[in-house]
């Protein structure tokens, strides 16, 4: 891939997932969280599902669960926590702690792929937990928010380590469908029995489904899925550094919140944390071509 071309695609993807936790907590003025998220995947894999319709799909069953558990984890697990933790934590927060998952990755990596890290790999981890530390108000006593935040990305680190084991089976656009899909119906079947449901039609409430489910989700998913296919999954990873960056300052444009200073320094530290672990990335081993299959 050009190098100028993985910089807009990075750019583009890390601004639709940033900006969505903003657009998601206006939404939940209007639409209750689980079902605010299980319209927007539903919709967006339905629309995916028609437009892949001519496209190759899995033809064998245990390559359509492989798809099920991606949409588990990548769509309804990561979704679900950040659009509920979105109810008690600011965008700007949520952003942060939902994208340290670069730096679970690489210890999913360690233990499910057996890929090796040096030294200063270990260092970007601690530095990055340690940022995680910060930016919770330096306690260890977390809220129902901060949990679901954490929880969001450690089911898209999960998410990640499938696709890259998984992901070459498929095509990307159909992969991209059905996943959403998948989460989506989990999400959506979550919001109409977990929660009382709650949708107020209007031309906003439209509008932001609509964002959701096009811009934040197709889009963004379809280029997400390509950059980790197109390379190593902690290397891209590291990038996404750049996604609580367009939180917070979406945060801050549209919602006017007002962010500690605890939590940048927090949040800098995670960025130095996935930095180090992630710009000099050197997997060692022929484990993960092994498990392939």
């Amino acid at each position: 891939m050009h190098p100028y071309l993985f910089v807009v695609l990075v750019v583009a993807t890390t601004f639709l997932m940033g900006s969505s936790f903003t657009v998601g907590k206006i939404g939940l003025t209007y639409v209750s969280p689980l079902l605010l998220v299980g319209l927007r995947f539903t919709i967006a894999g339905l629309l995916m599902a028609v437009i892949v319709r001519k496209n190759p799909l899995p033809s064998k069953l245990a390559d359509w669960g492989r798809i099920f558990v991606i949409g588990l984890m990548q769509t309804a697990g990561v979704m679900g926590c950040i659009f509920l933790s979105l109810r008690t934590i600011t965008a700007g927060e949520s952003s942060i702690l939902t994208f340290t998952n670069p730096l679970m990755v690489v210890i999913m990596g360690t233990i499910f792929l057996g890929i090796r890290y040096r030294l200063i790999q270990w260092l970007g981890a601690i530095v990055g937990f340690l940022g995680v530390f910060i930016t919770l108000g330096f306690h260890l006593q977390l809220t129902t928010g901060t949990l679901l935040g954490l929880g969001a990305a450690v089911s898209w680190s999960i998410g990640t380590i499938l696709i890259k084991q998984w992901g070459n089976r498929f095509n990307v656009w159909v992969l991209t469908a059905y996943q959403m899909l998948f989460g989506g119906s989990i999400l959506l079947l979550m919001g109409l029995t977990m929660e009382t449901p709650r949708l107020a039609i209007n031309p906003i409430s439209i509008v932001i489904i609509l964002w959701l489910a096009i811009m934040a989700s197709i889009v963004q998913f379809a280029i997400w899925f390509y950059l980790i296919n197109q390379g190593d999954p902690g290397k891209t990873s590291a990038f996404l550094f750049l996604a609580p960056f367009f939180g917070v300052l979406s945060g801050w444009v549209l919602l006017d919140e007002v962010v500690q200073w605890y939590v940048y320094a927090g949040g800098a530290l995670i960025f130095t944390g996935i930095f180090l672990v992630n710009w000099t990335f050197a997997p060692k081993t022929s484990l993960t071509a092994k498990k392939a299959g």
